[in-house]
């Protein structure tokens, strides 16, 4: 059954579970196929979370259900991005629809913020599509600047084995994390 917003008890968010990602977890990613095509994608990154090159969280509902998945990684080619030491960089990010608009991306937001604080990171960055204005609107209110334009142009092999192109224009947002509570 499908959930939506109005459905969950005013307890719903004390239920969720915010975890790393396990192997396991992976085919959940695809959500009932529409991203199988980022089967390579997932499985590359999971296989970086091993060797502590990115981070993978998943979150969880009460019933085992992944509600939503995101990734940071914490060294880049591209040091604006990500150094592997004072900033990372957060990508992937995603909440199935029906939890949207629940306050679930604020607190997600706030979990990562912290463990990447405590890990001695002192800015976040990450990459927004211009076209998506509501995930625009949840970074600038949690405080994420925009610091610059991105092309957006990237590669990846689907799930078929074929190279897809993709040209998604952005604005690369960064924010300075507090320092971890003492």
């Amino acid at each position: 059954m499908t959930a939506s917003p109005s459905s969950h008890p005013p307890s719903f968010l004390s239920k969720i579970i915010f975890r790393s990602i396990r192997e396991e977890d992976l085919p959940q990613l695809e959500w009932e196929g529409e991203y199988s095509h980022f089967r390579q994608v997932y499985a590359a990154a999971y296989r970086r979370s091993l060797t502590g090159h990115t981070l993978i969280w998943v979150i969880e509902i009460p019933e085992k259900q992944i509600i939503g998945q995101v990734f940071v990684q914490l060294n880049s080619d591209r040091p604006e991005l990500a150094d592997g030491s004072s900033r990372a960089y957060l990508y992937a990010f995603r909440i199935r629809p029906e939890y949207r608009n629940l306050g679930l991306g604020s607190i997600v937001l706030d979990l990562v913020e912290e463990s990447m604080a405590q890990m001695g990171f002192l800015y976040l960055t990450l990459n927004v599509a211009k076209n998506n204005l509501d995930a625009q609107r949840l970074y600038r209110r949690k405080g994420y600047a925009v610091m610059a334009h991105e092309p957006g142009r990237w590669s990846y092999t689907d799930h078929q084995g074929v190279l897809r192109h993709v040209v998604e224009p952005a604005w690369r947002m960064e924010k300075k994390l507090k320092p971890p509570k003492s």
